[in-house]
């Protein structure tokens, strides 16, 4: 059994990395953002909880997270161990999550701002079908190869929004570092390179 956080900033390749690593290691990724919205979808106890602050414009208290993942941990494709993607974000969370589940890997994905805001703002999304793709790999085009609508780039990869969120992840999410390494389960991995080289990476340092 290992259960595994990965950190990193927004635009780091976290998500990708995380559901290519649980799909080669045969554990589950957890993402708190996709429990909330199955809890909320699905109108369970606990959504309709998280539902009154998303509405009132709050966010969603730690101690809702934290149930929602206690409660996610004793199903049974849990019992190999799991993958944290988004969480935790905060010391407090950290804390928190050490009160229900033994973490024994922290993969920290290291990468300059400079190259974040650079990689985020070449990236365009196809409202229509979902589909994403970089600048760098269309070939100057600019309409959706799967269903044809123009495609865009989000306000949260617009550079501005992108160093925002990066401000906030130096403040609140970099003392995770810290914390993790200090128990000894940290280990950093360089996630600037092409996607196959950073997912060699990866899953070097899990091995």
């Amino acid at each position: 059994m290992k259960n595994i956080i990965f950190l990193g900033p927004p635009g780091s390749g976290k998500g990708t990395n995380a559901a290519k690593a649980s799909e080669a290691m045969g554990i589950p990724r957890l993402s708190t953002g996709d429990m909330l919205r199955e809890h909320m979808k699905g109108g369970t106890t606990l959504g309709r909880e998280a539902k009154a602050f998303v509405d009132a414009g709050q966010l969603v208290p730690d101690a809702v997270v934290i149930e929602m993942i206690r409660e996610r941990l004793t199903q049974p494709d849990c019992a190999g161990g799991v993958i944290f993607d988004g969480f935790p974000r905060t010391a407090p969370q950290a804390e928190a999550l050490d009160t229900i589940v033994k973490i024994d890997q922290v993969l920290n994905l290291e990468i300059a701002d400079e190259v974040i805001v650079d990689r985020m703002k070449g990236r365009r999304v196809c409202p229509g079908c979902g589909f994403t793709s970089h600048t760098s790999l269309l070939g100057g085009r600019t309409h959706c190869e799967v269903c044809e609508a123009e495609l865009v780039l989000r306000e949260d990869d617009a550079p501005q929004t992108v160093l925002s969120r990066l401000e906030v992840y130096h403040e609140q999410t970099k003392p995770l570092i810290d914390f993790y390494n200090a128990r000894g389960i940290l280990r950093s991995v360089s996630a600037d390179g092409d996607v196959v080289e950073v997912k060699e990476r990866v899953m070097k340092a899990l091995e």
